[in-house]
């Protein structure tokens, strides 16, 4: 199994991560609960009448950490590339076979590894959101500044996690349960 660290625990993020685990992947979800959800009202996100983004992110971030994700409350400062993606926090530093990068509108991590930025100044990737570096995603608004939504943010980190599985498996992987049986 892969090991992937995920920069950003908004719904891109976290999508990315539970599917990840669940998966059986090991899965590093870097970030302080600092996303913009906390400040949305959720009316238009499919199967949830209503939610505000606190809440939404309460139990997203409970039910990544249900299926294996680690969570790790801290603020990534730089990204480099080797044989592996290492990130780098104040306590030390993680290393992973993939990257997934949400990081908003301001993609440090993602400018400073090198990404191709198209002339808006978004991320460009692909659509299993596969940066220009092999590897290394990148979901949310770093892709679609100005077209962002929680729920195709959550599409997106699911695509790339699929992607990821599919490329581990070395054919197409796809997540579908069925219900219980009685």
């Amino acid at each position: 199994m892969a090991s992937v660290t995920i920069v950003g625990d908004g719904p891109g993020g976290l999508s990315a991560a539970l599917f990840l685990a669940k998966g059986g992947h090991e899965v590093s979800v870097f970030g302080q609960d600092k996303t913009a959800m906390n400040f949305a009202y959720l009316y238009n996100y499919l199967g949830i009448p209503e939610i505000h983004g606190t809440e939404f992110q309460k139990v997203a971030r409970a039910q990544a950490a249900e299926q294996g994700a680690t969570l790790i409350d801290e603020e990534v400062t730089s990204a480099v590339i080797n044989d592996v993606f290492t990130v780098a926090t104040e306590s030390g530093s993680y290393e992973s076979d993939y990257l997934i990068l949400t990081e908003g509108k301001a993609p440090q991590l993602a400018t400073s590894l090198g990404v191709e930025v198209d002339d808006d100044g978004a991320i460009v990737v692909d659509a299993d959101n596969r940066s220009s570096i092999d590897k290394v995603y990148v979901v949310g608004r770093s892709v679609r500044p100005n077209r962002s939504q929680a729920i195709i943010s959550a599409g997106a980190g699911a695509v790339a996690a699929l992607d990821i599985m599919s490329r581990e498996a070395g054919k197409d992987v796809q997540d579908w349960d069925t219900p219980p049986k009685d």
